[in-house]
């Protein structure tokens, strides 16, 4: 579905990519600082500037990932540790107060622990003995883990010794009232079946499940074999407490955490930094100077660019040839294409760990799709709205567990992934709804009109509890930065606007670039410094964020820049244009700005 009104001169109509229609132009761009590293303050204290250097990337690949497979967290041992290592630190810091109420609180678990260990050395004695009045009274009377298991275990040795003594009444009895509701619990399929056949064979041996039986001493010492494994794990847990704490071991792995994240980022200073904060993971904040990559093979404009993953080693565009690509961004090369919508794709978002890709199109339609394997990415999900016009904007919730969809019917909808269905709807812009995002904390949806406003929705009641109309222009995007207090919009009065998000007051407006006729000129930050943007001169503009000059402009497209997007843990920036390419940029230290 189309609709002239928002996009009179689409350029994808042409016949030869506008890419291919002359000689490039030299990658390189007039810049107005040369400065390769921006402090947060150096916009108006003059930081010093670092001396940067840029990875390949097989060197950051070499770094082992941050991965849940290093250890498991919810290991006593490891809770343990992190219990000690935090108690270190507050009591280094004169927290001795807190100290001690985490210690209490650890304690109440650690005693609940011992009992429990406790109870199996009681309950292990007890089945050595055939002593099952006190074997019951323990599992009665105790939370064990995997307590189902242990009790099917326990009353299985019973029933063993009773068709052994051939007591069959108390064995029939011992099956039907103990073993049959824990029946899921047999060790193996048909494990229950064969202790049903028991009740009619001469010996325990006669059931195939049952043939290494070999009599009632030696099968009790293999089931408190068992149990002593289940002591033994618990046991492990407690060895920790008595290894040799280092000193200020929390500082040390923190600093261990940063060197880590220095050593994987792609630029590299010859002076070690100082980090600002432990927050966010150290990236250095660099202006690209050079184009690194040119990325050809869509059939039509291309409106917008996501990274697939945090890690940006691949990324996504949607273009008006109705396809998503995906790219490598270090080769440059299409790894993967996505056909499914019959309409040019307004807006992509890919989820944190690059594994699902959201879509949305002037078909009415917005598509999920699996993207774990890229030789074979799949549409998972449709999800249609009748009569909606097309869908511009599309993003996730802080959590990851809504999509935020809003298009040309003026309205903004939510849409649950786990049930599948619209949960909530947003009604009160007067004219289509460019682009509407969730603020970090998830409580709120800020969305930018052609009505010339920006809204604020409150998500559980779906009402408008803000609007601000400053903008003289239609408002093309907005954008929130990561820590949630600044937001930053595009309009077609050729500005972008910054705000804080918590007195709603407009803090700097950046201007240089055009924005008036084409949709969508998007903006967006680069880490606290700096911000980006596309425009209308085929230009990619950067301003410091404080100071709201201009401080890059790239250039090099032959068409509109619809949207720029920044990594930081590869240190690129990816703009989409009009003349159907992609284009990486880098921070050049061999470059020098004219």
């Amino acid at each position: 579905m189309s609709n002239g009104t928002d996009e009179a001169n689409d350029s994808s109509l042409n016949a030869i990519p506008p890419c291919l229609e002359s000689t490039q132009r030299t990658a390189g761009t007039a810049a107005t600082q040369t400065t390769a590293y921006l402090q947060p303050e150096a916009s108006t204290s003059g930081g010093t500037q670092l001396n940067l250097h840029f990875h390949h990337s097989e060197r950051s690949r070499l770094c082992t990932e941050a991965s849940s497979e290093l250890f498991d967290k919810n290991n006593p041992r490891i809770r343990r540790d992190i219990i000690r290592i935090l108690g270190q630190y507050l009591d280094s810091q004169g927290f001795t107060s807190t100290k001690v109420t985490l210690y209490d609180e650890a304690n109440v678990k650690q005693q609940h622990e011992n009992n429990y260990i406790s109870d199996v050395v009681r309950l292990r004695a007890a089945i050595l003995d055939g002593e099952w009045g006190e074997v019951d009274r323990i599992c009665s009377s105790t939370y064990l883990k995997d307590k189902k298991h242990i009790l099917y275990n326990v009353y299985k040795q019973q029933y063993l010794e009773l068709i052994e003594d051939n007591e069959s009444q108390k064995a029939f009895a011992t099956l039907t009232k103990h073993l049959k509701p824990l029946e899921a619990q047999q060790s193996f399929q048909g494990e229950f079946r064969d202790l049903c056949y028991l009740l009619t064979t001469k010996s325990i041996q006669d059931a195939p499940a049952f043939r290494n039986w070999d009599g009632i001493a030696s099968s009790r010492e293999k089931l408190a074999e068992y149990l002593q494994h289940i002591l033994e794990f618990e046991i492990v847990g407690r060895e920790s407490e008595q290894q040799h704490l280092m000193p200020n071991r929390l500082i040390t792995l923190l600093r261990q955490a940063v060197a880590y994240q220095i050593e994987s980022c792609q630029y590299h200073s010859e002076a070690i930094p100082l980090v600002p904060t432990l927050l966010t993971d150290y990236a250095p904040v660099v202006v690209p100077n050079t184009e690194r990559h040119t990325f050809i093979g869509h059939l039509g404009n291309i409106k917008c660019t996501a990274y697939v993953g945090q890690h940006g080693r691949h990324v996504a565009s949607g273009s008006s040839d109705n396809t998503i690509r995906i790219w490598d961004t270090e080769t440059s090369e299409c790894v993967a294409t996505l056909r499914g919508h019959t309409a040019r794709i307004w807006d992509i978002c890919v989820d944190r760990s690059g594994s699902t890709l959201v879509s949305a199109s002037g078909d009415c339609t917005v598509k999920i799709w699996d993207i774990r394997d890229l030789h074979k990415p799949q549409c998972v999900t449709t999800v249609a709205s009748e009569n909606s016009g097309d869908v511009y904007s599309v993003n996730l919730n802080p959590l990851e567990s809504h999509i935020i969809m809003a298009g040309y019917d003026r309205t903004i909808r939510l849409y649950d992934r786990v049930t599948g269905r619209i949960v909530q709807t947003f009604h009160g812009h007067e004219l289509s709804v460019a682009q509407a995002v969730s603020n970090p904390l998830g409580n709120l949806i800020i969305s930018g009109s052609k009505d010339q406003t920006i809204r604020f929705w409150d998500i559980m009641s779906g009402t408008c509890v803000k609007s601000l109309r400053s903008h003289l222009g239609e408002v093309t995007s907005v954008a929130t930065s990561d820590s949630g207090m600044l937001l930053l919009s595009s309009s077609k009065d050729n500005s972008n606007r910054l705000w804080d998000l918590r007195s709603l007051k407009r803090l700097h407006r950046y201007k240089g670039h055009q924005n008036t006729s084409k949709n969508f000129i998007r903006s967006s930050f680069i880490g606290d410094s700096l911000v980006v943007g596309g425009s209308e001169d085929g230009m990619v503009y950067i301003w410091d964020r404080e100071s709201t000059k201009v401080v890059q402009r790239l250039s090099g497209h032959q068409g509109i820049v619809y949207d720029a997007k920044w990594n930081p843990k590869q240190g690129i920036l990816c703009s989409a244009s009009d003349d159907w390419t992609l284009k990486t940029w880098w921070f050049d230290p061999d470059t020098q700005s004219t």
